[in-house]
């Protein structure tokens, strides 16, 4: 079935985007008829996500930028990039880029927690600073900003102290800038993905992830197109009256 085309004439940018979740959110919004700005810190995979997008024959630019979003000179270069490339700022930004360094608590450095914190953290805040700011000094009436969470930064998950903190920061940060940013017409709204397949989720063992699968009552691990689903809404006008949530897709786990 094809999309309906709800992002026409949209330009979206994807951190994230080279692989797992924003590789799949990137070609949803492009379907939609979003033009897509790639971002990842992987050059080779920026670069493929971006020939799989070009393959839609949808009509739409698409670019592949590399960035370390955890650096705001990085990310404040990336912004002039992308304006001077498409004459405008990113009216839709999906933040999934992330990374774990998993270990219990006893043994976890503080290398490995600030590291973390670094990239999902304070690059979530930097990449919402940046785009709601080009968004309010070019005038425009609207935007969605979507930042993806986790649900263990909700529930906690053994060995991931500081994932867990990443993503609980995430979603408070979005809450807090969806109110501060209404007066814009901008939303900000935070995906909480449960285990989905991704490069992430592969390097744990396949009799966890089997175990894991047999505590949803859905019965299966996530499909990085579940998230893009979501993701495609809250970028959409279908969901204009909704800003500040923090929406689950998990299969049910944790309920």
């Amino acid at each position: 079935m094809a999309a309906p085309l709800r992002l026409m004439r949209r330009l979206a940018m994807v951190t994230g985007g080279g692989s797992g979740i924003g590789q799949a959110v990137a070609q949803r919004l492009a379907k939609e008829g979003a033009a897509i700005a790639v971002v990842d810190l992987n050059e080779s995979a920026a670069n493929e996500t971006v020939q799989m997008l070009s393959c839609d024959q949808s009509g739409q630019k698409h670019m592949a930028f590399v960035a370390d979003i955890s650096s705001s000179e990085n990310v404040e270069k990336l912004m002039s990039q992308i304006q001077s490339c498409f004459s405008r700022p990113p009216c839709i930004s999906v933040n999934s880029a992330g990374i774990t360094r998993d270990e219990f608590l006893l043994r976890l450095t503080e290398e490995a927690f600030d590291t973390v914190l670094k990239v999902n953290l304070k690059g979530t805040f930097l990449i919402t600073q940046a785009v709601a700011r080009a968004l309010v000094a070019s005038g425009t009436s609207q935007g969605s900003i979507i930042n993806l969470g986790s649900i263990v930064g909700k529930v906690g998950n053994l060995g991931q102290i500081n994932y867990a903190a990443s993503k609980a920061g995430v979603e408070a940060l979005t809450k807090t800038a969806a109110k501060e940013l209404a007066r814009y017409g901008i939303r900000c709204n935070s995906v909480l993905p449960g285990f989905i397949n991704t490069p992430m989720t592969q390097k744990v063992p396949q009799k966890v992830l089997d175990k894991v699968a047999g505590m949803i009552p859905l019965g299966r691990l996530g499909d990085p197109s579940d998230v893009a689903d979501v993701c495609a809404f809250l970028a959409s006008d279908d969901s204009s009256y909704i800003t500040g949530a923090s929406i689950e897709v998990t299969g049910g786990l944790y309920l």
